[in-house]
């Protein structure tokens, strides 16, 4: 996202990505993840690339499930 398209979110937003990912620089998630209000982001692993959710599943499915349940009902 552009910084002149920055709509900010006002919801929750969970980011991910690998470090190693060739597509989408660790710069962009970065900042992404800082930009959004509500935004967290799961640490990146070194060794994880652009389906770094799927090479460490049980660790980011772990992490997604926490931040999912520690959302309020709306």
């Amino acid at each position: 996202m552009a910084p002149q398209e920055d709509r900010a979110s006002t919801r929750p937003v969970l980011v991910a990505n690998g470090e190693s990912d060739r597509m989408v620089p660790s710069e962009n998630t970065l900042d992404l993840a800082a930009r959004l209000p509500r935004g967290e982001l799961v640490p990146l692993d070194p060794d994880a690339g652009h389906g770094g959710i799927f090479q460490y599943h049980d660790e980011f499915v772990t992490r997604a499930r926490a931040f999912l349940e520690a959302q309020p009902d709306d």
